[in-house]
């Protein structure tokens, strides 16, 4: 019924696309809550599949969205909010689901493959969730309509991800605007005199506004209001009409200015806290939000939300034709509205881009834009001073190869601090230089990508056969068999390219699988030990389509490697003479042995200094004579 589901609505976005009316941006994800997670198996909640489906045999992506990272630092103090212990936030990974529990049509719980990288948390103070991982394109795609990102409301969102195999020709805009971390809801204000050195954290309160959202799940009321940031949630202004703090993710948001009238020192919200010192290719963060501006008169606004997280995976992303140009972006919001005579509030932080691509071919006609810039603070529209919003932190783009420069613009820079009045000096821009946010060649949980796996039968075996576009740190592959889909045995293992952007193809064999149905799928291993898993083939073998005689494995033939082995096929209860020969017919090997089962199969104890050549593997009963050729390396 699910796939049922995913034909119609790919169908009716291919209608969409050629309508010749205002194309509507859309999602692509779907979304769902890990309430807890036991040994292989998550418990769900809050299941978003208004866009994709969680299938059995897909792949999806866990993300550890929220952590307990406040540590000791909560006390009313300057202090409040710091960073504690960053625990599992930002972590992520890919994983396949094996199966999935069902009510009133939706998944209350996944069964994942393998082992986990990370430790995922799933207590009060944190946010855990999964995201649905579509591959577009057989293997080169096109876009067909803008993209975005579901907005985060708590619990599920803020992030659009998907992977191509081959091409991807970019012809819309994909984007996580505004899609993170929420900012705080405007203050209704109301008046007591400056309290710039106090009031760090309390409740929600009119004389105080409150926090933004951040990488620590809030769930103590005492923490919602006051000045002081919590995590990358910028701090609320304090009484009179001083301006919130701006958002943060890899640089820390700006202090909001400092209230009415010049309180000093200033009641300002305090920007979020820095973190670029944790984000790698592994670990990403959503913008945080703004903290919002304190407000006695109606004029402050919500505060900006923090921008979201993009990861795409492609072998490569192109442009053509005469576009006008075409962005990427992941910027926190800014406050384009006036406070009047009140505080007002600061901007989001820009998101997190991750692009696991190996080349970019963008056209001089069409030129990309990729960005993550910090929200602006919102200005005080008055001719006394009071607290403008401060500025959001810039986010990051991470490129798992060189950044691309041809017709490509990168953007990572902080939003700007609002007016504290119309004459007035300005709240604080959010830290770090531009272009700052930006790493290059650092590869992360996407380390691969696989074109086809596919496993068939060819008379007396398997044959397995994979093929990747790109490889990053990658070592070797495992295939691996089951009869169930559920126990797994490791059949063999192939080496890797290590770094390759060429298309490879695999080749490998089983020459004894299990009769009737079994399962095959590719386990891919990187040189640090984390591994991938991609979707499992089951096949179909039936015994009696063998025909009587023999199969010589694994040929060729590497000395040294494994052992040789001879499999009689439908020859039960006979005596039969093994023979192996060279071509000129000297003899290395013989030996009689009785065949007392079917398809019996015997080690050939092969002597290591055996020339490499090609041979004569010769089985003779009392009737019939059977032989294959052998290549020995």
């Amino acid at each position: 019924m699910k796939k049922f589901k995913k034909i119609i609505i790919g169908v009716l976005w291919m209608l969409i696309s050629v309508i010749p009316f205002e194309v509507f941006s859309q999602e692509i994800n779907g979304y769902a809550k890990v309430t807890s997670v036991a040994g292989s198996v998550l418990t769900l909640s809050n299941v978003d599949e208004a866009f994709d489906s969680f299938e059995d045999g897909e792949q999806i992506i866990i993300m550890q969205m929220q952590d307990d990272v406040i540590g000791s630092n909560t006390g009313n103090d300057a202090s409040f909010g710091d960073l504690g212990d960053i625990q599992s936030a930002g972590l992520y990974e890919v994983l396949t689901v094996v199966s999935h529990t069902e009510s009133g049509g939706l998944p209350t719980t996944i069964t994942v493959s393998g082992n986990f990288l990370n430790t995922y948390n799933t207590g009060v103070n944190s946010s855990l969730q999964i995201i649905t991982y579509p591959t577009f394109g057989s293997p080169d795609y096109t876009t067909t309509a803008d993209m975005s990102a579901k907005s985060w409301d708590g619990n599920t969102g803020g992030i659009i991800a998907f992977n191509v195999n081959g091409v991807l020709t970019l012809a819309h805009n994909i984007d996580a605007d505004d899609a993170g971390f929420r900012g705080a809801t405007a203050n209704g204000g109301g008046s007591t005199g400056c309290t710039g050195a106090s009031n760090y954290r309390i409740p929600s309160t009119d004389n105080h506004a409150d926090k933004g959202e951040g990488i620590y799940k809030v769930t103590d009321i005492n923490y919602a209001a006051g000045r002081a940031k919590i995590l990358n949630g910028g701090g609320g202004g304090n009484s009179h009409n001083a301006g919130g703090g701006g958002g943060s993710n890899f640089s820390s948001g700006g202090l909001g200015g400092p209230g009415w009238p010049n309180c000093t020192p200033t009641a300002g919200g305090m920007g979020g806290v820095d973190l670029s010192s944790y984000v790698t290719a592994n670990r990403i963060f959503m913008g945080g939000g703004g903290g919002s501006g304190e407000g006695n008169n109606g004029g402050s606004q919500n505060a900006g939300n923090g921008a979201g997280i993009i990861l795409i995976k492609a072998n490569e992303i192109r442009t053509s034709g005469s576009c006008g140009g075409l962005s990427i972006t992941a910027n926190g919001e800014s406050i384009t509205t006036g406070s009047g005579g009140d505080g007002n509030s600061a901007g989001g932080a820009g998101g997190s881009l991750i692009f696991q691509v190996g080349s970019w071919s963008i056209a001089g006609t069409c030129p990309l834009t990729i960005q993550s810039n910090g929200g602006n603070g919102g200005d005080v529209t008055h001719s006394d001073g009071h607290g403008a919003g401060g500025g959001g932190g810039m986010g990051t783009v991470i490129f798992s190869s060189a950044q691309p420069s041809a017709n490509v613009t990168i953007n990572t820079t902080p939003g700007a601090g609002g007016r504290n009045c119309n004459t007035c000096d300005y709240a604080e821009t959010g830290t770090g230089t531009d272009g700052g946010g930006i790493v290059q060649s650092s590869s992360g949980p996407l380390p691969v990508t696989l074109i086809q796996f596919e496993a068939n039968v060819n008379e007396d075996r398997v044959e397995l056969k994979w093929v990747t576009a790109t490889e990053i740190n990658s070592d070797y592959f495992v295939i691996e068999r089951s009869k169930d889909g559920k126990d797994w045995k490791e059949l063999l293992t192939t080496s890797a390219a290590g770094n390759s952007h060429q298309t490879i193809t695999y080749f490998e064999v089983d020459y004894n699988p299990h009769k009737g149905t079994s399962y095959y799928r590719l386990k891919q291993v990187d040189f640090d030990g984390s591994y991938e898993y991609f979707s499992i083939v089951p096949v179909k073998f039936l015994k009696n389509s063998r025909e009587k005689g023999i199969n010589v494995f694994p040929n060729p033939f590497v000395k040294g490697k494994e052992k040789l082995r001879i499999q009689f096929n439908n020859l039960m209860d006979q005596e039969a003479f093994v023979v192996l020969r060279d071509m000129k017919g000297q003899e290395f090997y013989s030996k009689v042995v009785l065949v007392y089962e079917e398809n019996q199969i015997v080690a050939i104890p092969i002597d290591i200094n055996l020339p490499r050549g090609t041979y004569l593997v010769i089985a003779s009963s009392e009737n019939e004579i059977y032989s294959q050729k052998l290549i020995v390396k």
